[in-house]
Parts: C-alpha cells; sequence; structure tokens
C-alpha cells in the first residue's frame, strides 16, 4: 500500500488543535513559545502517527489568521519517505538542520521546498538525519 499522509481532513487537524490547545489552557492573545508549558501540553496531544518510521513529527498549538496547520518532524538518519501528495493545500518545508535528498538536489539548513497542493513527490534524509519545520495550507491574511 502506498504511503497515504492524508488520513486525516484538513478540518479535522483544526479541531484537533482547537481541542488540544483549549485543553492545555494555551491563550491566544499572548506570544507563545516552545517552552511554556501550556504549550507542551498541548504539543502531547498533537503528535502524528501517520508517518513513515523513523520519523518523529507533532501539530505547533499555534493559530493563524486563516486555516493553517504547522509542524515540526525529525527524522533518523537515512529514512525514505515514499511518494505521497498533500491533496488539500500547498505546503512548504524548511530545513532546519540535517539534509534530504529531493531528486538531484541536496537540501541543508536553511533550504526550503514548496510543494503544490496534489503534486507527489518523495525524498530521503541524509546521513545524520534531519529536522524539518512545515506547514500545510500556509496564509497569511
Amino acid at each position: 500500500m502506498a504511503f497515504q499522509p492524508n488520513k486525516m481532513k484538513f478540518d479535522e487537524g483544526l479541531e484537533l488543535l482547537e481541542k488540544a490547545a483549549r485543553k492545555a489552557g494555551v491563550n491566544r492573545t499572548k506570544i507563545l513559545t516552545s517552552r511554556d508549558s501550556d504549550v507542551r501540553a498541548a504539543i502531547a496531544d498533537l503528535q502524528i502517527t501517520n508517518i513513515p518510521d523513523g520519523f518523529t513529527k507533532w501539530m505547533i498549538p499555534t493559530f493563524m489568521d486563516g486555516p493553517t496547520q504547522l509542524y515540526f518532524s525529525y527524522a533518523a538518519p537515512n529514512v525514505s519517505v515514499p511518494k505521497h501528495s498533500h491533496d488539500e493545500g500547498d505546503g512548504i518545508r524548511v530545513i532546519i538542520h540535517g539534509k534530504i535528498k529531493y531528486k538531484d538536489k541536496e537540501l541543508s539548513a536553511g533550504d526550503w521546498m514548496f510543494v503544490p497542493q496534489g503534486v507527489a513527490y518523495e525524498f530521503k534524509v541524509g546521513p545524520e538525519g534531519v529536522g524539518m519545520f512545515y506547514c500545510y495550507k500556509c496564509c497569511c491574511a
């Protein structure tokens, strides 16, 4: 069976985000950091499991002016991500540390890739692993 990252509809992801933030008491009117206890509590409920082996991924409990979902993901060395697409919206992936190989390009810290809605892609993680920030259906009003 092909890798399918779209097990949860985008609106279901937004509901999950709202529920976790509400449960943890995340205050949407203050500046949030990854070190805040309420944010850490929300992240515990925002772990993503439909990912390739060797990855750890969670949704970031933040809210934009429109329906956006933000993530961090870390992968073990040499993990391959099978061909897949994100069918509910465009995305952007930023490499924080480590490397990935996409087609004939090696992307490292500071590099990024834009993935249009519905376009299939695959990549391989480099020998030191990788840390990435990304969002789906990114928006700014």
